[in-house]
């Protein structure tokens, strides 16, 4: 890996991290928002929601315009926009001011995630890409635990503004570095550019489809057990609140790490044997984390169904690298940034929209 493409890898790693924290840090401090401003359960549950219906949907608009403009700009301008209304949350008065600064966010958190990882994946050689793409995914397990610690501790010293205050500001530096030192890889002209019929040819694309597919059933799993582990942890098992967070948090964190890098190097080992590599590692990784969730969810005995969950949690997070790079393997470049926002609005809509 050369120098330059070692700066992309970072700018774009350390950008996907905030990504997750900036994301995250706000349901840390859902208790401090209650107390504060009398939010009920259902509009702070609406802040979430909102976030999510507006990331989904916007990710196909910026997916058609960012495949026929350079993408550095896009990443750098999303970056901006959603450190930004990450920095107003910490100064709004009121409900209806911080549920449009939660949509802002999701605005450009969606604008990112659809651009970041086919232009990551372009500047490496196929049989790195999974790999490379694992690594990149690291962020989501470590982020988003960053974001619970961090406005938690924040939140609970300085009040929930500052814990706002503290992680929006980051995101504006790295935008700045986004622009100025990502380039864009070697790619073929296109003789034409993509128009929105691309995307209803997306779906005749039947390796796309299976794929998103797929990466729908792993993001249903995903959403269910973050939402309600815990509270099963507690209900039934009997844990106490704090510890049933605790444990589960500890879970995602290692065995997000562990199933990202192992899906990584698996899969781009099995890519070197025959092009059915990556699915046969997705698919593995899909049935490890069914079996195990079901054997955790049968067991009576506390030690031996956390051990099965983190099983569970590291077979569901080795399909996610393999999965980035088989779009990139079975779409064209030109439609590339389309076919990611494609597939964030399928798996989001058939997966965390309705798991929990």
């Amino acid at each position: 890996m050369d120098r330059t493409v070692k700066k992309i890898f970072w700018i774009l790693f350390l950008l996907n991290l905030l990504n997750y924290i900036d994301r995250q840090v706000l349901y840390a401090v859902f208790p401090l928002l209650k107390a504060e401003l009398g939010f009920t359960d259902g509009q702070l549950g609406a802040l979430a929601s909102a976030f999510m219906g507006v990331y989904m949907c916007y990710a196909p608009v910026v997916g058609y315009f960012a495949a026929r403009t350079a993408r550095r700009y896009w990443i750098g301008a999303s970056a901006l926009v959603w450190s930004g209304a990450t920095l107003a949350c910490a100064v709004v008065k009121n409900y209806t001011a911080l549920l449009t600064a939660r949509c802002v966010i999701g605005a450009g958190e969606g604008g990112f995630t659809t651009l970041a990882q086919p232009f990551l994946a372009e500047h490496f050689p196929k049989e790195k890409r999974a790999t490379v793409l694992s690594l990149f995914g690291l962020a989501l397990p470590v982020g988003a635990a960053i974001g619970y610690m961090l406005g938690g501790v924040i939140g609970a010293k300085w009040g929930w503004r500052a814990a706002f205050g503290w992680v929006g500001w980051p995101g504006i530096i790295l935008a700045v570095l986004a622009v100025k030192w990502l380039r864009e890889p070697a790619r073929t002209e296109a003789k034409e550019q993509p128009g929105w019929a691309e995307y209803q040819k997306l779906f005749y694309n039947k390796p796309f489809l299976w794929i998103c597919l797929a990466h729908a059933m792993v993001t249903f799993m995903m959403g269910g057990l973050s939402a309600w582990m815990p509270t099963y942890l507690n209900r039934y098992l009997g844990f106490d609140v704090a510890y049933a967070g605790a444990v589960f948090g500890v879970l995602v964190v290692g065995c997000g790490a562990v199933g990202r890098y192992v899906g990584g190097r698996w899969a781009d080992a099995a890519a070197r044997q025959d092009g059915n590599g990556y699915y046969r590692v997705i698919g593995r990784g899909i049935l490890g984390a069914c079996l195990c969730g079901m054997l955790c969810v049968w067991s009576t005995q506390p030690s031996v169904a956390v051990v099965l969950m983190g099983a569970a949690l590291i077979c569901l997070f080795i399909p996610l690298g393999p999965i980035a790079a088989s779009i990139v393997a079975v779409t064209d470049e030109r439609v590339r940034a389309m076919a990611f926002a494609a597939n964030i609005f399928i798996i989001h809509l058939l997966g965390d929209a309705l798991s929990p």
